[in-house]
């Protein structure tokens, strides 16, 4: 399959890729890692009549913990975030879910922030900023702004992105005590999206969960934090009582996604099943 004809242009900077969007408008589409973008002008989903790539502005690619905060750079490959030893201490949630995406090849080539910017509703990427209460920086010719996770992901292939802006950086609040996360999934036998995938944060300590953030992905729409079952956890001891009222609520208020592979009612089964799974394993890793 051949996409429709386009121009293709290079960007050496930040500031020229953004100069190039606002020139072009909505002609105009940012090329990441291309996963996503060009499967879907091969199929003629999508037409720009420009592409803008960002593969070349090396400002956009790093891993860094400056005063309290982790930031990635919107342009770190999967596989970067994967074998970063600054993530692995500081926030092992992120390499962990990296090590899910597609294959070798995927890791080598995607990056978070294409894949943020895309959000497939089965993307692993958006579970996880979730649950780390993220923030997302967003920049175009007004300057920056911060977008909070919860509010980034608005629905099927949908941001909150405005038009003329480009994901610049993602920013995660630096643990200072021992991290208590996980990210599990069931992965699709074809296209290694995530059925249903959870990622927990917890902080435990006396024995007790003193907060749960949890997001969810593969089950609705957008990626969503499971707010029921982390008021369920909170300020209770995680034993099997507790987690089985609790995780019966990870579907709860969504509209749960059926295909041909997983129905409804199955994805509903594989969500409390799962972020049950997650939590005793983050709960697992605190001690």
């Amino acid at each position: 399959m051949i996409p429709a004809s386009f121009d293709y242009i290079a960007a050496k900077s930040l500031d020229e890729a953004i100069s190039l969007l606002a020139k072009h408008k909505d002609d105009a589409k940012v090329l990441a890692g291309g996963h996503s973008l060009l499967p879907a002008m091969k199929l003629r989903l999508m037409q720009p009549k420009v592409l803008i790539d960002l593969g070349r502005i090396r400002d956009l690619s790093y891993i860094k913990e400056d005063g309290g905060l982790i930031r990635i750079g919107a342009m770190t490959t999967h596989f970067q975030v994967e074998i970063s030893d600054l993530l692995r201490r500081s926030c092992p949630l992120l390499p962990e879910t990296a090590s899910h995406l597609g294959d070798m090849q995927v890791r080598n080539k995607g990056t978070i922030g294409g894949s943020l910017a895309h959000s497939d509703p089965a993307a692993d990427w958006p579970a996880s900023i979730l649950a780390l209460d993220a923030e997302l920086v967003a920049t175009s010719a007004k300057g920056d702004r911060v977008i909070k996770a919860t509010d980034f992901f608005v629905e099927m292939l949908t941001t909150s992105l405005q038009p003329g802006e480009i994901l610049r950086e993602i920013r995660i609040p630096s643990g200072k005590s021992k991290p208590a996360q996980a990210y599990v999934k069931v992965r699709h036998p074809a296209s290694g999206f995530a059925v249903v995938g959870v990622a927990v944060n917890l902080s435990i300590d006396g024995g007790k969960c003193q907060s749960a953030a949890i997001g969810i992905t593969g089950v609705s729409p957008k990626a969503y934090r499971a707010s029921k079952v982390e008021s369920a956890l909170k300020g209770n001891a995680l034993d099997a009582k507790t987690l089985s009222a609790a995780c019966a609520h990870a579907a709860a208020a969504v509209d749960v996604n059926s295909d041909l592979y997983a129905s409804a009612e199955y994805r509903k089964q594989l969500a409390t099943v799962y972020t049950r799974r997650a939590i005793e394993i983050a709960a697992g890793r605190a001690k």
